[in-house]
């Protein structure tokens, strides 16, 4: 069985000038929702095995404040430009060439990119992921590689305005 948590990184900061996309930090308000997601993460007893990340600052301090709340070592976490680059198709490239030792992985990303690459695997699919948002697939697989053959189960679909209003998780 593989577990792929797709995160689409938290609320970013437009106002700073001068900064480049990549460069944009998050802001308090992207943070705070990002704990409400770790909270429901850890009453799930959710683990990670590999976090891959977008090198753009808010999708990878994102990716570290997931880390933290799991005791993920930061030095661990993978950033690959691909995740950047807003091709579903590299992304999933990374996805299948993940080493099949690895259970769970989790991949933190930007939309509109992240909806797409979820959408992959989901039908009926999710219209948008906000910021802070997670879905989590499951695939009765051992290979990585073998993905796109496996009958995906959605376990959730997760959002912070979801957990404000305590609705239920999403799921099939």
């Amino acid at each position: 069985m593989k577990t792929l948590y797709l995160f689409r990184h938290a609320k970013s900061s437009w106002e700073s000038t001068g900064i480049s996309d990549s460069d944009r930090p998050l802001i308090p308000k992207g943070v705070q929702k990002t704990a409400l997601i770790i909270k429901f993460l850890e009453k799930r007893l959710t683990t990670f095995d590999l976090i891959i990340s977008s090198p753009a600052v808010r999708a990878y301090e994102t990716a570290k404040l997931v880390a933290v709340g799991f005791n993920y070592p930061m030095e661990k976490i993978q950033l690959d430009r691909k995740i950047y680059d807003g091709y579903y198709d590299r992304i999933l490239d990374i996805i299948y060439g993940i080493s099949n030792e690895v259970s769970s992985s989790a991949i933190f990303g930007h939309n509109p990119t992240i909806t797409h690459l979820a959408n992959l695997f989901l039908h009926p699919g999710i219209e948008n992921m906000p910021t802070s948002s997670v879905v989590c697939l499951t695939f009765p697989t051992d290979k990585w590689e073998d993905l796109p053959s496996s009958d995906p189960v959605k376990e959730f679909f997760i959002t912070p305005k979801m957990l404000k209003y305590k609705e239920k998780p999403s799921a099939d």
